[in-house]
């Protein structure tokens, strides 16, 4: 019995801890979680639970209710801030999810179905996870999602991941499955958009027009460059900053500025708003040669 007893009493010391911080949404005729992150009334939740609208009503544990306008909503993460007209609870700790091991205990806390206060536990069944996500006609892939079963359901959306030392690590975001849940990370690049949320309403990325899979290095490369694989391309956009550049289909891409590329979301961190218009080194193997090439990429329109 020892070992549920010690489990329960870090689930329940969890729950304790994050309900007071987790809101249920009412926006439009939806409905959805919000996190509270700053003592200044900012939530942060989904982007898809946000949707076109512009405001709602955020409701507490405590039964504390309040208005909220809509600072920000970048549909290419999934996130969306909030700033909440009233009062709210203090912030949630947040932790980050880098830091994250399979196996690990997570605590799910969100108003599924319209229920304040859930919570759910489980473990992080898998790390670095892909979802792709979709805003018009630019396609993203949402990295290092956090798959967890710990059962969510809808309305979880936008709710809190917290691991045991009640620290928010995920935004619990899709359910992919019965018994599977899926949560944006809490890390650096989270911190990056929700900043940008913030100064500008929207994400500004930079746009380079390929498409790319993960691919192992031939062995000599690998053991030149100290890296196993790289992104080989698949389809590099007619007319795109990578055709533009020389960029082709069948090149695999060791490095996008001075930086290592093992995969698509290695790609993506080297564009954000500060690369648009500015060169962007690019190493690519191509017939077992390196080549350099200096790519442009132009701003990401989410049309």
């Amino acid at each position: 019995m020892e070992p549920l007893d010690s489990y329960s009493r870090t689930v329940s010391s969890v729950a304790a801890a994050v309900t007071p911080h987790v809101a249920g949404l009412r926006i439009g005729s939806g409905a959805g979680s919000a996190v509270v992150f700053a003592d200044d009334g900012l939530m942060v939740t989904n982007a898809h639970v946000v949707g076109a609208r512009h405001d709602g009503v955020a409701t507490f544990t405590d039964g504390t209710e309040s208005r909220f306008d809509v600072v920000g909503v970048d549909p290419l993460s999934d996130l969306a801030v909030l700033r909440s007209r009233g009062a709210t609870p203090a912030a949630a700790v947040l932790g980050d999810a880098d830091e994250l091991v399979v196996g690990q205990l997570v605590v799910a806390v969100g108003n599924p179905l319209g229920l304040t206060g859930s919570v759910t536990a489980g473990v992080v069944s898998a790390l670095g996870r892909s979802l792709p996500v979709r805003s018009g006609r630019a396609v993203r892939v949402i990295e290092d999602v956090i798959q967890t079963d710990a059962a969510l359901n809808p309305g979880n959306s936008g709710g809190a991941l917290a691991d045991a030392g009640a620290r928010v690590v995920g935004i619990n975001t899709a359910v992919a499955g019965v018994g599977l849940g899926m949560a944006v990370p809490v890390n650096a690049t989270t911190r990056r958009i929700i900043g940008a949320l913030l100064a500008d309403g929207r994400v500004r990325r930079g746009y380079l027009g390929l498409v790319g899979v993960p691919a192992p290095l031939p062995a000599p490369v690998a053991q030149r460059t100290g890296q196993s694989a790289g992104l080989r391309l698949v389809e590099v956009i007619p007319g795109s900053p990578a055709d533009r550049a020389g960029l082709r289909a069948g090149d695999l891409v060791l490095s996008a500025g001075r930086k290592p590329v093992t995969d698509a979301q290695g790609l993506q961190r080297q564009l954000f708003s500060e690369a648009i218009g500015a060169r962007l080194p690019v190493t690519v193997l191509r017939n077992g040669a390196m080549v350099d090439v200096i790519t442009v990429p132009t701003e990401l329109v989410a049309t």
